[in-house]
């Protein structure tokens, strides 16, 4: 078969796959001549098993990345043997500390018959479950200070930097926290509030606590166990929060 087959095929049984999976996925195919951006693929593939010994005899030529709104990727690449079908595997986040991943077992890839409708309900089944379980005990593990949210709860963490981070639990909170200026790490789900401004920090946080607990959601304002606070803090005043935010607890 030719090249020009197989990079079609791919790529449409790529389409096809994205489709059919749960949630929504687009697909994207990176050719031959992509050469950086098919390496530093290869270095993200999230597998030490059946995609890692294939990648080990035959080096990357071509793929399709099935990519999520959250962020998460699925790299489908060709099967190297006698059957038809293809190898998808995970593909890790590339913005989070190599200490996120310590303790993490790898969601390691799985071979795919060639019929992409079957195949969806195997990923699904399979694959999905155990990337998203490892997906967020990742995330989880880079939040590092940050003390997680709760649905009804916003805890914001003094960073060294100045900064504020939050991992909020919600879409709602999520909203206000844009509206007021964080910014969301697609790879950790972390919001950061800069710290450059400290007078446009201080009347975001403001704003937002009355916000939130008008959608019945407390704030907290914590720094993070065993660090001390910045020198911007105390020109900061406390977030507002009605009678319904809890004492912050330490981690």
């Amino acid at each position: 078969m030719h090249d020009h087959d197989t990079s079609e095929r791919l790529a449409s049984y790529a389409d096809v796959l994205a489709g059919e999976l749960p949630d929504s996925w687009t697909s994207s195919h990176l050719p031959a001549d992509a050469k950086d951006d098919l390496a530093e693929l290869a270095d993200r593939i999230w597998d030490l098993d059946l995609v890692a010994a294939s990648l080990a005899e035959h080096p990357l030529q071509q793929a399709a990345v099935l990519s999520r709104q959250d962020g998460a990727q699925l790299v489908l690449l060709d099967r190297h043997d006698e059957r038809d079908g293809f190898l998808i595997a995970a593909v890790a986040p590339h913005a989070l500390p190599d200490e996120a991943f310590r303790g993490v077992p790898e969601p390691n890839g799985i071979a795919l018959a060639d019929d992409p409708f079957l195949s969806a309900e195997q990923v699904a089944g399979d694959l999905l479950a155990r990337y998203d379980a490892a997906l967020a005990q990742v995330r989880h593990n880079a939040l590092g200070g940050i003390q997680p949210s709760q649905p009804d709860r916003v805890v914001l963490t003094w960073q060294p930097d100045g900064s504020i981070a939050t991992a909020p639990a919600d879409d709602r909170a999520s909203a206000v926290l844009m509206a007021h200026g964080f910014v969301q790490d697609p790879q950790s789900g972390i919001y950061r509030l800069g710290g450059d401004d400290t007078q446009a920090q201080a009347r975001a946080l403001c704003e937002i606590g009355p916000r939130l607990d008008a959608l019945g959601i407390g704030t907290a304002l914590q720094h993070p166990a065993g660090r001390t606070a910045p020198t911007t803090a105390a020109s900061v005043p406390p977030v507002p929060a009605g009678p319904r935010t809890p004492t912050t607890r330490s981690r």
